[in-house]
């Protein structure tokens, strides 16, 4: 008797579990089966077991089915799982379907996760593919607002570009994203107005850059196919070659003042090397004429030279300096 009540214990309790989780995947489950994208119960309950979010992967099956796009849970569970957002893969489905473009599940997966991070989205891929945008050169975001370039005379010419691009999805997996078009775009026309022999000949003819740039193919290699390179706007700068010879001007003028300054030095100090020269010789003849009275000591004692020698030899360097002075004398009253 025990036995038996345990038993219906335990037939009632599971009865109840199940029937509990039917009844938290009945609304999924109904509304699957109603909208023609049936999905099991089985199906449910292993998706709820792997922490997968059932009714998002029931909701982006009813919208391909109901736009004739045949998806199995499956596919869709493994993109979720992969990191994709199935619903915008959906979307990116029925926009490329509405406008007549190929695109299959696998490919609108792979370019889902390659736009993950981007902040961007496989939807928005599908919808420029559709309706080409606009994309302005230079990017305003990147804090320049125009692009510079230079003509053969000198001077500077500033070029605001809007390049018209749509996707190309066949290119968009592994492609270079908008900034390689902004930069390929960018330089094209800094070599192009480079190339002019005139400002004047930017000004008067501005499509010849887009001509030019566009001739180029620039969106080799890119997840764009590139419209139309249209010129927004021209002005012109600053005199740029005059500029850089006023530069090398004063490159010079400080070259040459450079040169004169060390030649300056060197003079100065040849002057006082002559001047310290100078000084020594005036020293050698301090020394010579100190050795003079030491010569006639000598004389005197060897009777070289006399008492009537000596006071003669006075005698006439005291007159010679009686003559100088009076010389100093009439030259200093004249």
């Amino acid at each position: 008797m025990n036995l038996t009540l345990v038993i219906m214990i335990a037939a009632v309790v599971a009865g109840l579990i199940v029937l509990g989780i039917v009844i938290s995947f009945f609304n999924v489950w109904l509304k699957a089966w109603l909208s023609g994208a049936y999905v099991s119960l089985v199906n449910l309950a292993m998706m709820r077991l792997r922490g997968v979010p059932y009714g998002i992967m029931v909701e982006a099956r009813i919208r391909a089915v109901k736009a004739g796009i045949q998806l199995e849970i499956n596919e869709i569970e493994s993109q979720y799982l992969a990191g994709g957002n199935v619903i915008a893969c959906v979307q990116a489905l029925i926009a490329a379907q509405k406008a007549r473009i190929e695109l299959d599940w696998q490919r609108a997966c792979a370019i889902d996760l390659a736009t993950k991070g981007s902040g961007k989205s496989v939807e928005e891929a599908v919808r420029t593919s559709v309706d080409p945008k606009v994309i302005d050169c230079p990017n305003p975001e990147g804090g320049r607002t125009t692009i510079d370039g230079v003509a053969k005379d000198g001077i500077q010419v500033k070029v605001k570009a809007r390049v018209t691009v749509r996707t190309n999805l066949d290119r968009f997996v592994g492609g270079a994203k908008e900034e390689t078009v902004i930069a390929r775009v960018g330089e094209g026309i800094v070599t192009t107005i480079g190339s002019a022999d005139s400002y004047k000949v930017v000004l008067e003819t501005p499509d010849s850059i887009s001509k030019t740039v566009l001739s180029r193919g620039l969106d080799v290699g890119t997840a764009f196919e590139i419209l139309s390179i249209d010129i927004a706007d021209v002005d012109v700068g600053d005199n740029v070659g005059a500029k850089l010879q006023e530069a090398q001007a004063e490159a010079n003028k400080n070259m040459a003042q450079a040169q004169a300054e060390i030649r300056r030095a060197a003079a100065v100090a040849l002057e006082q090397e002559m001047k310290a020269k100078v000084q020594e010789m005036q020293a050698k003849v301090v020394a010579a004429k100190a050795e003079v009275p030491l010569a006639m000591a000598d004389a005197f004692r060897s009777g070289r030279l006399g008492v009537m020698d000596y006071f003669r030899m006075e005698n006439v360097q005291a007159d010679t300096d009686m003559r100088k002075s009076i010389s100093s004398d009439n030259g200093e009253s004249q």
